[in-house]
């Protein structure tokens, strides 16, 4: 899952940045309301925790960026006493919101619980035909046998399971795996490997070989 933070205070944003990283997300940052939204102008996010107090604007301008696309969920920040910019962010879309300070804990699980109801029906569990993974506890299964996957293969996994039967570019893929990092790259053979060692581990747990390459275009998952 990848995550956008719009945050100007540079101890918070690393701060943040570590945790949710630690957490399993890839995370990327903006300090300002112009940075943020140049990102949500280029790339997708599974959610965006937003700031309002921002030295350019109020972060709620974002959500006029993004309400188009209803994927994308929005955790806002406000200050203890803000409530006339909680109702109106909740009135612009947001998903919930949260207020300084919080703890780590708090945000983590507000953050679950919005992917969650957004991409995964409420479930924690995500399953297409025999493979299985649960969200929670990372683990992943086919047939119901546990299979070990590296952080990058889970994320791909899940970034397959989400999008299944839809052609995803390689560009794409890369992209949500690596985010702005992904510049630094001049070829996809990385990409190769992971999808090549994902595809491995399915069949030799038991499964089906479900990542089909796409001629010129990319790669799909797909049980047909």
């Amino acid at each position: 899952m990848k995550l956008l933070i719009v945050e100007d205070n540079p101890q918070l944003s690393d701060d943040l940045d570590n945790f949710l990283t630690e957490n399993g997300f890839i995370v990327e940052v903006a300090s300002t309301l112009q940075k943020a939204k140049e990102k949500v102008d280029l790339y997708s996010y599974d959610l965006i925790l937003l700031d309002i107090g921002l030295p350019d604007g109020n972060g709620l301008e974002l959500l006029n960026a993004v309400k188009d696309n209803s994927e994308t969920g929005i955790l806002i920040v406000t200050a203890k006493n803000a409530l006339e910019d909680k109702i109106k962010g909740l009135e612009l879309g947001a998903d919930d919101y949260i207020t300084k300070p919080f703890h780590k804990a708090e945000l983590n699980a507000r953050i679950r619980s919005i992917l969650r109801r957004k991409k995964f029906a409420g479930s924690n569990i995500l399953q297409v035909d025999e493979v299985k993974v649960n969200l929670s506890s990372l683990q992943v299964f086919v047939n119901d046998n546990p299979i070990i996957l590296t952080k990058k293969e889970f994320d791909l996994l899940v970034y397959f399971l989400y999008n299944k039967d839809r052609v995803l570019t390689k560009e794409s893929i890369a992209e949500h795996l690596w985010g702005d990092n992904i510049d630094q790259s001049d070829n996809f053979d990385f990409l190769y490997n992971h999808i090549k060692n994902l595809r491995k581990k399915i069949v030799n747990a038991g499964g089906k070989s479900y990542i089909q390459s796409v001629y010129g275009m990319g790669y799909k998952f797909s049980i047909h």
